[in-house]
This record gives structure tokens, sequence and C-alpha cells, in this order.
């Protein structure tokens, strides 16, 4: 018996029961649906469906039907046919790797999307589908935290993914637009812990540097915090000098730091929406305890691990309790609390700015520099720098409504 493939496009003004009425004439007729796909633009629909249809006679018949149901609905059909070795050819590249490649930033411009989609072709890479993820922007009434993004799904072999990063960060470099590259498999969509820093990541500002402040050696620990962040000198060593700076500061003073601490943009949205949908979340920190703790309790998180403050005679001593928590460590307690939770260590997340976060992040199935130094981003799999840090979020691919629904 002779097949038919027709691929049927119709675009128009979207309105309720355009699909089932579509449907219901190719129902009519035993038409076969290959396949289908559907967006929508400002009330305006695009709709694709691919259908087989098993006699010329029958396939004359429903395309005049569909012609005379596209009328009715005052919508635009239009109609092309598919060889049977077109549809098997592209049947074929079914198979091929798929990825996600996300968009994030205040504001998406065409020039942006422009400079990412090129570098998706000219790797001969097709992109299967586009999201939107964010809500829509107001033209006429300013956003109090303005942010969009959008994700490709993309299809293709990649033979030297680090080529392909490296060009999208330098797009994110001159465009000032965080990009995002993931493959697109089982663990990518069942994330189920979350690791984060704590000091410039889950809060704006650097504990040690503040308590400094306090003990009147701001300058001293500023310069060796912002060195060993830069991986300029080894952590350890400059949590020691630090350490010892801080020898004689009152220990009331830890309380008044920790009830001012600023929570960072995002943050607070994010964490309820992670514990929302189930994960597991942790501080991992190369601070100290008094203020994971602290912070724990405010965001309701699940683990901290962190460096304990030895306090003698209600004063820092200058010294610390335990084995120093430095990158290694990290790397460590994230893959402890990953089997302790029975969770892959593909389906773990970890989140910092620093160059000491960069074995948790390299560790992790997903991991993102947030707000980071340039060493850290450029040694990073994924970055964060346009928005706050519910902008992980999206690199999940949860959409705002998803998010919102929560709130």
């Amino acid at each position: 018996m002779t097949k038919e493939i027709f691929l049927l496009n119709i675009s128009g003004q979207d309105k309720p029961g355009l699909t089932s009425a579509l449907t219901e004439v190719l129902a009519d007729y035993g038409a076969k649906v290959l396949d289908i796909g559907q967006a929508n633009i400002h009330d305006t629909l695009s709709l694709g469906i691919l259908f087989e249809i098993k006699s010329k006679a029958k396939s004359a018949a429903v395309l005049k039907d569909l012609l005379f149901k596209a009328y009715e609905l005052g919508i635009t059909a239009k109609f092309t046919p598919i060889t049977s070795e077109n549809y098997e050819k592209w049947v074929s590249f079914q198979g091929k790797d798929r990825y996600i490649v996300t968009l994030l930033g205040e504001k998406l411009s065409a020039e942006q999307i422009t400079k990412v989609t090129k570098v998706i072709s000219e790797k001969n890479l097709n992109i299967d589908a586009i999201k939107r993820l964010t809500g829509r922007i107001s033209l006429n009434k300013e956003e109090e935290y303005p942010r969009a993004c959008i994700e490709l799904s993309i299809r293709g072999c990649i033979n030297d993914k680090s080529e392909f990063t490296e060009k999208f960060m330098q797009i994110s470099q001159d465009l000032d637009v965080d990009i995002a590259f993931q493959e697109d498999n089982i663990y990518r969509r069942n994330r189920r812990l979350v690791c984060f820093d704590m000091d410039s990541t889950l809060i704006q500002t650097e504990v040690i540097d503040e308590l400094a402040e306090l003990a009147g050696v701001g300058e001293q620990v500023k310069a060796i915090t912002e060195s060993a962040m830069q991986g300029e000198i080894d952590f350890k060593e400059s949590f020691t000098q630090r350490m010892k700076l801080l020898e004689g500061l009152n220990e009331e003073v830890l309380q008044d730091v920790a009830k001012n601490l600023p929570i960072t943009k995002g943050a607070r949205r994010l964490i309820d929406t992670l514990k929302s949908y189930g994960f597991k979340t942790a501080i991992l920190s190369g601070g100290f305890t008094y203020f994971g703790h602290y912070l724990q309790k405010e965001l309701g998180m699940d683990y901290v691990y962190a460096n304990q403050l030895e306090i003698k005679d209600g004063k820092l001593t200058g010294g610390y309790v335990g084995e120093i928590v430095d990158g290694l460590k990290k790397a460590e307690y994230l893959k402890e609390i990953a089997d302790k939770e029975g969770i892959n260590i593909s389906q773990t997340i970890a989140v910092g700015d620093g160059a000491n976060d960069l074995p948790m992040l390299n560790l992790a199935g997903l991991g993102i520099a947030f707000h980071a130094k340039p060493t850290v981003k450029n040694n990073a799999q994924n970055s964060i720098s346009s928005i706050g840090l519910d902008g992980v979020l999206y690199l999940l691919g949860y959409h705002d409504r998803h998010i919102d629904l929560l709130e």
C-alpha cells in the first residue's frame, strides 16, 4: 500500500481548540502522527505536525479538508511532502548527542543570540528547540531585578568540547552574557544535591575581612584574602596567616557580624525553590562554622562544613580547632555528602567564587563559578556573573512559573 508523508505547518492567531480541530481531521482519515511541536510567541501560534497517510487518494482528501478547516479557523496552513529517504535520514539524526546551551543576563540582545547560534551552526549542530525560561518583561514598568534567560536544545556530534566552550567564554566576555553549556543527559535532569561556598557566594562579603576590620588589621588581612582567592598563595598558608592576625578579638563581635550578614541577591529564592523540589543543600566553606550555622538556620540548609574558631576566655586565640577546610577538603565533603545521601556525583552541583572552590566545582556534575575571579571563571565548567544566585535555577531548566508557583 502506498504511503505518503507530509509536514503540516500552521501559523496564525492562537486560540483554544486549534490542535484538537486539526488532529480530528487527521483522525478521520486514519493518519499516523510521526512528530508534533508547537511554539507560541505573543499569542501567535506556530504548530508543526508530521503525519503519514496510507494512500494517495486519501492524502488528496485530507489535505483538502485540512485547508478548509484552517480557513474556517482563520489560520494559515502550509504542506510540505517528505520523502521516505529524507524522513529516515532525519530519524537517524535523532540518536546524536544532545546538549543544552543557556543564555542568561539582565537582558538579551539579538547580537548575543547571533554570536552563540553562529558557533552552533559552524559546528554543524542543529537547534531542536528554544525556550524562554524567564517571565515576559514590561516595556513601561522598570524591573526591580531584571533578568532574561533562554535555553537552546541542540543536537549533533562535538569532537572538541573545550574549543566549543572557549568560544562561548569569549562571547561571554565580549558581550556581557552568561553562557552555560551542558550535556543533556539523565543526570542533568535529576540533580539532587547543591553545595555552596559561603563568603562572596551565599553572602556578599568575606567574613574574615570584616573581623579583621574590627580587630584593626583590615588591610593586612584583605591583601592575604585576595591573594588566596586569586590562587596566588596556598589557602592553608593564607588561612593560618590571617587567623594569627585576629588574636585577641572579643567573641561578642561574632554575633553582631552574624546578625548583619548580607545575603546575596537571589539566594533565598534559590534555596526555597531547591528545598521545595526535594534537593539537599550544603555550605562548604573556608570560612567559619559560627557564621555557617547561623546561615544554615536562616536559609534552612541541610549541611555545614567550615573551620572552627578557637576561643578562650571570650577571645579569639588566633588559632582554629580541627582540620583546615581548604579546596581539596571541600571536594571531599561534597563526595561524602553525596555518598551519605545515595546521590551519584553526576547529580551534584557546586557553586563558588574562589580558587579554593575549583576542586569541588570540577568534581560536581555541574560546577558554577559565581561572580568569580577571572582565574576561577576560566577554569570552571560554567559561570554566572550577570544576575543573582537564583540564576542557578535557570541552568537547571526551571521556568519562572515553576519558581513563582512556590512563592
